[in-house]
Order: C-alpha cells, then sequence, then structure tokens
C-alpha cells in the first residue's frame, strides 16, 4: 500500500458500500424507476423488489418477512419504536434505557422527560455492562417499555438482550432493542426471542446511506410515527426508497453469506491492534476489554492525550478513528458512554475508537500500527511542556 492511501478504521459511523449492492442498486436509479404503489407491471417490478429485499433482510435477522417495516435509517426507527410503545399502553408513563444508548434513543427519551414522561437511565460498570439486577429493579407497574442498545456504538459492548427480553416478557413490559451495530456482525434469530422491537440501519453494513428497518413482532402492536398513503402495510407513510431498499436487501443476504471465516479474520485483525498496541503504548487501556464486544470494534484510552489532537494529527497521516459516536462529532461534551463507565476519570476526554471491517486489510493495519504509537508519543511530547491547548500546537506540527 501507499503512504497516501487512506486507512479507514471508523467503521462504526459508516461502511463502504459493497461492489455488488451497487450493482444490484443501480437499474432501480435508472431502468426499473416504477412507484412500488402504482397498479401496473412496470411498477411491478419495483414492487417485486421489495418484497426481495424484505425476505433477504428477515432471513438475515431470523423473523418473519411481514415482521419487516423498512425506514429511512437507524434513528427514524427508534423513534417511531419509543412514539409506538407510549401511544398504546394504557398503564403508564415510564420508559427505561441504558445510560449508554446511541443519541437516537437517549433524546427521544430526554425529549419525553421533558413532556411529564419518566425515564430511568441504568448505569453501567467499568466494563461497560448492565447489572440485570438493577435493570429488573427499574421496572416498575407502570412501565411501558424498556430499551436496551444490542452493542455499543463506541466500546462494542455486547449487551445480554435476549435475557433482558425475558425479563420483560415476564413482566409484561415491552422490550426494544437498537442493534444498529450488531447486525451483521454477530448471529441474530429474532424467532427464538422475547424481543419486541428491533431498530438497524443499512450503511453500517455495506449497505447505503438513508434506509433502515424496524423488526415489529407479529404478536405486537405498533402505530405508525409517519402517517400517509399507507405503504408498509399501513406501517410507515410515504413511498418507498426503492433503490436504498434493494441495496440494503442485498447488504443483508452478503452479510448472510459472509462465511464465519471471513467474520474471524476482522476479529483477528482488531485483536492483533488491540495487542500492539496495548504492547507499544504505555498508559493505553481498552474499553470495555473485561465485557463481551462485537468482533469489530476498539476502544482505547489513551493517557496525556486530548481525542480531538489525536483525531486531528492521525488525518494527518490519513487514518480515519473517531472518539466515539459519529453522531457528536464536533461536539464539546466528552463520550457520555465513557462517562459512564468511569464517572471520577478523564478518559471520556482521551478515548479513540478504531473499528475494523471486512474491506480492511492486514497491510492497512500494519501501517496503522506503525502511526498510531508515534502519533500518541508526539501529543505527549507537545502537552508535556506546553501550557495551552495541544490541538493548536499539533495543528502546526511537523
Amino acid at each position: 500500500m501507499t503512504d497516501d492511501e487512506i486507512i479507514y478504521l471508523d467503521n462504526n459511523a459508516t461502511t463502504q458500500l459493497d461492489p455488488a449492492v451497487i450493482e444490484e442498486m443501480l437499474p432501480f436509479l435508472v431502468k426499473h424507476y416504477g412507484n412500488p404503489s402504482s397498479g401496473y407491471s412496470f411498477a411491478g417490478k419495483a414492487l417485486k423488489a421489495l418484497d426481495l429485499a424484505r425476505e433477504r433482510l428477515a432471513a438475515l435477522l431470523g423473523c418473519e418477512p411481514s415482521e419487516i417495516v423498512f425506514t429511512s435509517c437507524g434513528t427514524e426507527s427508534n423513534n417511531a419504536v419509543i412514539s409506538s410503545a407510549l401511544q398504546y399502553d394504557p398503564r403508564g408513563k415510564h420508559v427505561v434505557a441504558s445510560a449508554v444508548e446511541h443519541s437516537a434513543v437517549l433524546r427521544p427519551c430526554q425529549d419525553l422527560a421533558k413532556r411529564g414522561c419518566d425515564v430511568t437511565f441504568v448505569g453501567v460498570d467499568r466494563d461497560g455492562n448492565v447489572d440485570l439486577g438493577e435493570l429488573e429493579e427499574a421496572i416498575r407497574p407502570e412501565t411501558v417499555m424498556v430499551s436496551i442498545m444490542w452493542a455499543n456504538n463506541e466500546t462494542g459492548v455486547l449487551f445480554p438482550v435476549e435475557k433482558i427480553a425475558e425479563i420483560c416478557r415476564e413482566k409484561s413490559v415491552l422490550f426494544h432493542t437498537d442493534a444498529v451495530q450488531a447486525i451483521g456482525k454477530i448471529p441474530v434469530r429474532l424467532r427464538d426471542t422475547a424481543i419486541n422491537f428491533l431498530s438497524l440501519s443499512a450503511h453500517k453494513f455495506h449497505g447505503p446511506k438513508g434506509v433502515g428497518a424496524v423488526y415489529v413482532n407479529r404478536r405486537t402492536r405498533f402505530r405508525p410515527l409517519i402517517l400517509g398513503g399507507g405503504q408498509e402495510n399501513g406501517r410507515r407513510g410515504g413511498t418507498e426508497n426503492v433503490a436504498s431498499i434493494v441495496g440494503l436487501g442485498k447488504a443483508a443476504e452478503r452479510a448472510s453469506q459472509y462465511s464465519s471465516e471471513g467474520k474471524t479474520h476482522v476479529r483477528s485483525m482488531r485483536d492483533r491492534f488491540e495487542k500492539a498496541i496495548l504492547e507499544t503504548v504505555n498508559g493505553a487501556a481498552v474499553n470495555g476489554a473485561g465485557a463481551a464486544r462485537i468482533p469489530n470494534t476498539s476502544s482505547f484510552s489513551f493517557e496525556g492525550i486530548e481525542s480531538s489532537a489525536a483525531l486531528l494529527l492521525l488525518d494527518r497521516h490519513r487514518i480515519c478513528c473517531s472518539a466515539g459516536s459519529a453522531c457528536r462529532t464536533g461536539s464539546e461534551e466528552a463520550s457520555h458512554v465513557l462517562r459512564a463507565m468511569d464517572p471520577s476519570g478523564d478518559g471520556a476526554r482521551r478515548g479513540l475508537r478504531f473499528s475494523f471491517s471486512r474491506f480492511n486489510t492486514d497491510a492497512q493495519v500494519d501501517r496503522a500500527l506503525e502511526v498510531v504509537p508515534k502519533v500518541i508519543e508526539k501529543l505527549r511530547q507537545v502537552a508535556a511542556p506546553a501550557s495551552g491547548s495541544a490541538v493548536s500546537s499539533v495543528a502546526t506540527a511537523p
């Protein structure tokens, strides 16, 4: 590889489009542009394509095609589920979520609290795990729904959502999981679980941006967030984004086909990267190292640096990573996930997330392992004698 090649290690933010996905989408951008709700045969091609995408996604999720509702993204899916649950349940206005949820769940819950709904945010331990006993105690007679993510977007920590769903079923409470970071990375078989709702987004597993889906268990009532012409069997109004839905379906098929050996390669790249960084960089720690994690994610805290300065310098070396969620890039606020894991520490401002995919190579990992330790050392050298911001110093560093 060349020194000017981009090394993309931010696959939890978005992923490269699979060439097979692009190929399958193109005819529906150019040739088969009919509205799937129209009654003539030309439009029927679009309708059949939606049906096929629904079948492919259902096969990946282990559910029935009729339980899939296509949306514009994971954020819409999350909002739709939360809105539906509160409208349908007459018992009360109480929601339980974890303190480390993505902003697409946190923000709707915070908005609910401002409008009089009671919301309980369950904390996590230093490894990012939620205590099942504490979560069960948080559920009240008036609780409408529990929403716990399947995999954390910043640390990759996996939550025992199937066990949590069983707890909720025993208490007759709806359970939703934001599975945006889990789908395509771990096996999922929803028909064997008590999960009522699941949210996902295509661009996290090599599909296009701007399309997602929500799984609605066939025994669970659902009220649409977007009302309109009755598309998606009356569960999501608006003309379907056919080409992107086709892309989602193909990405789901590719994720299903992607061999366990290939997924092992992603894990091996991640594990090799972590091992080498821990061996070569003093004061480095893996966030969530003691918890089960999805196989592609490494969240580090580095002593003596600021995340924003590290990102600036790594970008100059053509390495793409992040300080946490892409949805809060540019925010001055430290990572709420790392802060929840260690409230008394300063790791929330010195974290870096590296996330891998099947399109990464061992050569790219090797290059990153050359650059990252040097960047951390440079930042520490700049920060040690300086009283001002390391960011401004690094910006002019050779």
